[in-house]
């Protein structure tokens, strides 16, 4: 277990550390760099085109519900990898292949026991499942050179991953959705033009067409 002192110490060093870092780059520049205001540095630059009129201008701001919208659904797309990342595993353990047991069947080989602590799985152990009687001759049919305790436990962990990566997909699916259905939505609106009177004009021609 990590002691929260050490930790929270640790992240007051790296906020010290940044924020010296951070004091030292601006001391150096105001040292270092020239000096030498004049008219054409002061004037707004914008895209290297001659500026017309003030720079106080006010924004549209239709800019910062498309930036808004680009930062929302952004975000709940980049969800995606973590989640993937984590219950990835989970169809690891549905591959006989990799899962294993020890001979007596009764307590995973370690590196099962890492893919399950990778779950999030404190203190794994071998998943209590009962077979019905057709998986039971699948599993006696298919155990080799293995005892048949350690066949039926392999087995089950096997279930368990399947059911693990079922319910990933599922909960990942439903998650998609209600992102799809707000961006529907949001298009359904008319907020993703960037002039609402135009989508209010076309609006109003299919419904004198209809």
């Amino acid at each position: 277990m990590f002691d929260p002192i050490l930790i929270a110490g640790f992240i007051a060093l790296f906020v010290a550390v940044g924020g010296f870092f951070l004091a030292l780059n601006l001391l150096v520049g105001r040292l270092v760099r020239p000096q030498l205001p004049n008219t054409e540095k002061l004037e707004v630059y914008e895209c290297g085109e001659p500026t017309i009129g003030s720079s106080f201008v006010q924004f549209d701001l239709r800019f910062y519900v498309v930036a808004l919208l680009f930062i929302i659904f952004d975000v709940e797309v980049a969800l995606f990898f973590p989640w993937a990342t984590v219950f990835g595993k989970a169809t690891q353990l549905a591959d006989p292949a990799v899962v294993s047991v020890t001979a007596d069947g009764t307590t995973l080989t370690p590196a099962t026991a890492g893919i399950y602590r990778e779950l999030g799985f404190v203190n794994p152990e071998v998943p209590s499942f009962d077979p019905t009687s057709r998986q039971l001759a699948e599993i006696t049919t298919s155990r080799g050179e293995k005892t048949p305790r350690q066949a039926k436990s392999e087995w089950a962990v096997v279930k368990s991953g399947r059911m693990l990566a079922r319910t990933a997909f599922v909960d990942m699916s439903v998650f998609y959705v209600i992102l799809l259905v707000g961006f529907a939505y949001v298009w359904y609106r008319g907020d993703l033009d960037w002039v609402r009177a135009v989508a209010d004009q076309r609006s109003k021609v299919s419904d004198g067409e209809a």
